[in-house]
């Protein structure tokens, strides 16, 4: 298992160009150097380092119970490790101290809230602004409905200047369906104005075969994220491999369990990598719904509870496409209107 694991993210160094120059600078990568932490020796920063562990963020990201799982070492020993690199990061200021005020909550959102366009002004609308950083925004719906054409979209979005609505970083698409394609960034970046090639680089894309591969993936994306200035998450979709899998009432607990844990390593990314995470669900029918929309997320409340915001797309005439705020810590419920276009997510003309 620590070999494929060391195998997947030398693969992923080559993918993402790891002769580039990290984005941290020298004295800041090395407060998060696992040897910051005074109980981590070099003995144990290697075995850390052959599990998949690149910096104390990843030790928060990931939790003590998969670093002890991971590395063999006893869980009282992973839970005082990882307690040590959530003070650390408190203190370097990367993540919010155990106990502050709403006041100074409600200043940093007003002052560091980062969002990324998602091409259309009725859909940024809905969202307070566009797909919010530090935050999971699960988008469902069934098929033909936008949620890919959404992805996509975002990742030309996010690599442009705030002042077109993006944040001057890249993205990775984690793909399990085989939905990504690259001719429609193509499209989407001449359609707006963007340099296509330069469209194309700024997106790391990992392809997901299976639920095990999948959790493989998102748990070395730690370091890609570092590297490459990462700034945008997509998983399209997060629940498709366990759906196909795990087949019928026997498996569904395990398959919940699962997914809870990966669900959680995105919420704890997002928080301390301040990225946007965007995760793509399918849809089931509600066989006990007699009046009104019987279509419901997958993945039960595993998925709901995780989520920081839902969105549900619908059809509605052509091209025209209905997205409606489902849950939300502070958002109204309400629908607005959108379309596809050439340039992927766009406003319906009058």
């Amino acid at each position: 298992m620590l070999r494929s694991k060391r195998f997947l993210c030398a693969r992923y160094q080559l993918v993402a160009g790891a002769q580039e120059k990290s984005a941290l600078g020298e004295d800041e990568s090395s407060k998060l150097a696992l040897g910051s932490i005074e109980d981590i020796g070099p003995a144990t920063e290697k075995r850390l380092k052959e599990a998949g562990f690149r910096s104390i963020k990843d030790l928060l990201v990931r939790g003590p119970v998969d670093v002890a799982e991971a590395t063999g070492m006893e869980m009282d020993e992973a839970v005082e490790m990882c307690n040590k690199a959530r003070i650390a990061l408190e203190e370097l200021g990367i993540i919010d101290r155990s106990f502050v005020t709403a006041t100074s909550l409600y200043e940093k959102r007003m002052l560091g809230g980062q969002r990324i366009s998602t091409g259309a002004k009725n859909f940024d609308d809905l969202l307070g602004g566009g797909v919010e950083t530090k935050a999971v925004t699960e988008v469902y719906g069934e098929f033909g409905t936008g949620k890919t054409q959404l992805c996509h979209t975002l990742c030309v979005m996010v690599q442009q200047p705030k002042t077109a609505g993006g944040l001057s970083g890249k993205a990775i698409y984690i793909d399990t369906e085989n939905t990504f394609r690259p001719e429609r960034i193509v499209t989407i970046a001449r359609a707006r104005g963007v340099n296509p090639d330069r469209a194309l680089e700024g997106i790391v894309v990992a392809k997901a075969y299976n639920s095990a591969h999948q959790e493989l993936i998102i748990e070395e994306t730690g370091p890609v994220i570092e590297e490459q200035g990462i700034k945008l998450v997509i998983v399209d979709s997060a629940v498709a491999h366990y759906r196909a899998e795990f087949l019928g009432r026997a498996t569904l607990s395990e398959r919940q369990q699962r997914l809870n844990k990966f669900m959680h390593i995105l919420v704890r990314m997002a928080e301390t990598y301040e990225v946007a995470v965007v995760v793509t669900n399918q849809i089931q029918s509600s066989p006990d719904a007699y009046f009104g929309d019987a279509a419901r997320p997958t993945g039960g409340n595993v998925v709901a509870h995780t989520s920081t915001y839902r969105i549900y797309l619908k059809r509605s005439s052509g091209k025209n496409r209905i997205a409606r705020m489902v849950d939300s810590p502070y958002h109204a419920e309400r629908e607005v209107l959108f379309t596809l276009a050439d340039k992927g997510i766009a406003d319906v003309e009058n």
